[in-house]
């Protein structure tokens, strides 16, 4: 086919000069392909940034992917070339047919491309995004801050939640038919994709990409997805995209060395390798690459209505030193070890979304101290607003992985993560990692025999759902997953022929829906006045007890939670106030799997101080459990009636007399 030039009157030269300055925002409008009508003819415009070539055509099947006789081209003094070519229609698979600087010729995949070859063909598909019709406006536009409503997240990969009988995917369309139903019964309010953009290699989940605006071939088309996220919403669910602007993947149809040199990634090599993953940082200096970057994190948003980013890998970002020997990085200009452009780009992208989408989730994967992570750009923070709370993560999964007898040496697990738990606004997971590669499932981690597992990853779970910070657990963790995360292949859904694991299932799902409906569980997680330590230091018999708080006293909640296999019959606690509690949550209850040992009866406080409150209780404590006490409300009083109130009426005739 012949390509025709009829100029670049669609590409302003405001475009441009944003693009140039690192604020064009909204980039993926006109860079890459776009079908167009253009002097009264049908076909597609492409653009590419590609300052450094000296020749870029376009390549297909018409010209036997040879590209040197349809040239786009080169928009003067601005390293972006540009052309229209009539007769193209979406679905043609295309590259960019590139000449480097030093004369080698290569294929590359459009970086703003919206669509690719299902791996592991590699080509650029011409994709129309427009045309579904979306009906999830209500959800939109109730959209409000995050900090004091819940928030618990089900952390999923796509293509092994559940698979066919025959080993394939599920389509975007068909999962929401599975997915949408088992959130809603499990009281989840949002699900988290891990990355969905195009990727090469299964098993580096997504995370490791090569086409940042290209939602992944594997699973279905754009619309397919626009149909699964408009479906989540109008069934109340939240979307969360795991967004990955740390490094991309050296495969060589990607960005690395795009026009034939460092284009993407840092010049500098000790800046560009990320040794650790074989992956290449991006130039956070460049200007081009943060409009690059920007653009696409409100493309997920504006595109596909997602509702919030995880930002992946955030301390290799900021960090020149990050898991480098000294040989493999220098210190910056001002003598220290932060990524300063890096730290800029993060500020400015934080700043980006939330003027767009002020009420968007923005949630950092920080796995350093480093401060002010949730802190407002203009106070000097990076401007997230939240952060997942690595640091409780690690603290929790170690002990809880230790031996009973071990337990009480390793008590400071448990309190130290609260004496920072309000320095940012924290998230807290028990992801992926944690259960991949060695590291074993939630529920193997657990010591003890069969039974005592169990019981203690219901404590383990009940624990995570009181404690101050939103919430995320790894798909198959709700039921006991046995294995470690297989990352080719499905969840054991078999394992729910097993009663064990369908009540492990039954727990997980009443602990949520508890806490969707206790607000002390979720108003004041970003507030010390949310949270009040009981007793922090039953250390030998690994028990502690803690208060959670919400807007209303009535809302405050005991918790009471045993590490340890032996069972407390009259275990005395303080409490806040007088009055009459019930337990509205016991891990030990039958149908969660347990044996049953609960607080029927009404506990009454006693005019005993402990635990330096005025009065106590004692209450039964099973073996490895986790208890939620509230308190009961006052009986409302009988109004007092009068005795003339309570007699019965008179009877008058027409004179006003009464009548005998």
């Amino acid at each position: 086919m012949i390509g025709q030039w009829i100029g670049n009157e669609n590409i302003s030269s405001n475009d441009i000069y944003l693009f140039h300055e690192g604020n064009s925002y909204h980039s993926y409008r006109w860079m890459g392909a776009h079908p167009a009508s253009e002097d009264g003819e049908e076909g597609v415009r492409f653009t590419v940034w590609a300052p450094n070539a000296r020749h870029v055509g376009l390549a297909g099947d018409w010209n036997g992917w040879d590209g040197s006789n349809d040239s786009l081209y080169k928009i003067p003094e601005s390293g972006i070339w540009s052309r229209f070519f009539s007769g193209l229609t979406t679905g043609t698979f295309y590259k960019y047919h590139i000449t480097g600087p030093y004369g080698e010729t290569f294929l590359k995949a459009d970086p703003y491309a919206f669509q690719a070859e299902v791996r592991p063909a590699t080509a650029s598909i011409i994709t129309d995004l427009t045309g579904y019709r979306w009906n999830d406006g209500a959800w939109r536009r109730k959209a409000k801050a995050p900090y004091q409503k819940p928030m618990n997240i089900y952390e999923m990969h796509f293509g092994t939640w559940r698979q066919k009988k025959d080993g394939s995917f599920y389509t975007y369309r068909e999962m929401a038919e599975l997915l949408i139903p088992y959130l809603q019964k499990m009281s989840y309010t949002h699900v988290e994709f891990m990355p969905l953009a195009e990727h090469p290699y299964d098993l580096s989940w997504g995370y490791q990409g090569t086409g940042f605006f290209a939602l992944t071939s594997r699973y279905g088309s754009p619309h397919d997805f626009m149909y699964l996220v408009d479906q989540l919403h109008q069934a109340g669910i939240g979307v969360l995209l795991d967004w990955v602007p740390a490094h991309f993947a050296k495969d060589a149809h990607g960005l690395r060395q795009f026009d034939g040199s460092p284009l993407y990634e840092y010049a500098d090599e000790q800046k560009a390798e990320k040794p650790g993953w074989g992956t290449l940082s991006f130039d956070y200096a460049k200007p081009e690459v943060r409009s690059f970057l920007i653009s696409n994190a409100l493309f997920w948003m504006e595109t596909y209505h997602i509702d919030g980013l995880r930002v992946d890998a955030v301390t290799s970002m900021i960090r020149l030193d990050f898991e480098k020997d000294v040989s493999q990085y220098q210190r910056n200009e001002q003598g220290g070890l932060e990524n300063l452009e890096a730290i800029s780009f993060l500020q400015d992208l934080n700043k980006t979304i939330f003027e767009y989408y002020p009420n968007a989730l923005m949630m950092a994967e920080e796995s350093s101290a480093w401060p002010g992570v949730t802190s407002p750009v203009h106070l000097g923070g990076l401007g997230f607003n939240y952060k997942w709370n690595m640091g409780w993560m690690n603290d929790t999964l170690s002990y809880i992985e230790e031996d009973f007898e071990a337990r009480p040496s390793k008590h400071n697990l448990l309190t130290f993560p609260i004496c920072y738990a309000y320095s940012e606004n924290f998230a807290l997971p028990l992801s992926h990692d944690e259960v991949v590669h060695g590291k074993k499932s939630l529920l193997s981690k657990m010591p003890g025999n069969y039974e005592q597992k169990f019981a203690g990853l219901r404590v383990l779970l009940g624990y995570l759902m009181t404690q101050p910070g939103k919430k995320l657990l790894f798909m198959g963790g709700e039921f006991g997953q046995f294995i470690e995360w297989k990352d080719q292949e499905e969840l054991d859904w078999l394992l729910l022929d097993y009663e064990t694991h369908r009540k492990a299932l039954a727990y997980t799902a009443a602990l949520n829906q508890m806490y969707i409906e206790q607000k002390a569980l979720w108003e004041f997680d970003h507030s010390m006045d949310g949270y009040q330590w009981i007793c922090a230091h039953d250390v030998n018999q690994s028990v502690i007890s803690y208060m959670r708080k919400g807007k209303k006293p009535g809302d405050t909640l005991i918790i009471v939670i045993n590490f340890q296999l032996q069972h407390h019959v009259n275990y005395r606690i303080g409490m806040p106030k007088m009055g009459q509690y019930e337990e509205i949550f016991n891990s030990d209850r039958l149908e969660f799997g347990g044996e049953g040992r609960l607080n029927n009866d009404v506990l009454k406080t006693e005019k005993k101080p402990w635990h330096e409150q005025l009065q106590s209780v004692e209450l039964s404590v099973p073996p490895l459990s986790m208890i939620v006490l509230k308190k009961k409300p006052p009986r409302p009083r009988k109004p007092i009636v009068s005795q003339e109130e309570t007699a019965e009426p008179k009877i008058r005739n027409k004179r006003g007399r009464i009548k005998k």
